[in-house]
């Protein structure tokens, strides 16, 4: 079979204008069809995964509820001299039982980052040896108060460093927001 060179042209054109459809049809319709697949399927997949934690969510309610009333139990008196003077209780008592030396407690009263909660900052001064200082310590973090300890400074008052001071920040939360001007 022999073909005509204007069949032959026919036939070239016809195959370009294919070639360039396909071309056209790649750029316009199925590119963009499979990047949208591509996106979709990757949504599919993060909705799955906040599906996921969102149950393990809903199935530690009742503990996380427990947490969170146990946390607002252990927060600080709303009344801040009933605040205040409960810090001071509980630093003097653990002082006295660990023999430590109580030089000064300063508290401070703190605004929160919102207006949800406030903070009791307290600077605390106290002196004896590393032993009786490290149980003061783990009386402080080990309390059922809301408190956080921000700062501990340890420095030697004799040469032998026998004899330390420990000067400690520490934060107490307290629910309800500082009077005031807000």
């Amino acid at each position: 079979m022999k073909i005509n060179p204007s069949n032959r042209q026919q036939m070239l054109l016809i195959l370009a204008g294919v070639a360039i459809g396909v071309l056209i049809l790649d750029s316009v319709v199925l590119t963009p069809l499979s990047k949208a697949w591509q996106t979709r399927s990757a949504e599919i997949t993060k909705l799955q995964k906040n599906v996921t934690e969102g149950r393990g969510v809903i199935a530690r309610a009742t503990s996380t509820r427990a947490k969170w009333a146990e946390m607002q139990s252990q927060a600080l008196p709303k009344d801040p001299a009933k605040s205040e003077q409960d810090l001071i209780t509980a630093f003097d008592r653990w002082g006295r039982a660990n023999n430590v030396e109580l030089g000064s407690i300063k508290p401070q009263w703190k605004r929160g980052a919102t207006n949800r909660y406030s903070q009791l900052e307290c600077r605390v001064d106290a002196t004896g040896t590393l032993s009786t200082l490290s149980r003061f310590l783990y009386e402080v973090e080990k309390s059922p108060l809301a408190l956080r300890v921000d700062s501990v400074e340890l420095m030697a008052r004799d040469d032998n460093g026998q004899k330390l001071t420990l000067g400690l920040l520490v934060s107490g939360l307290r629910l309800t927001p500082l009077e005031g001007r807000q």
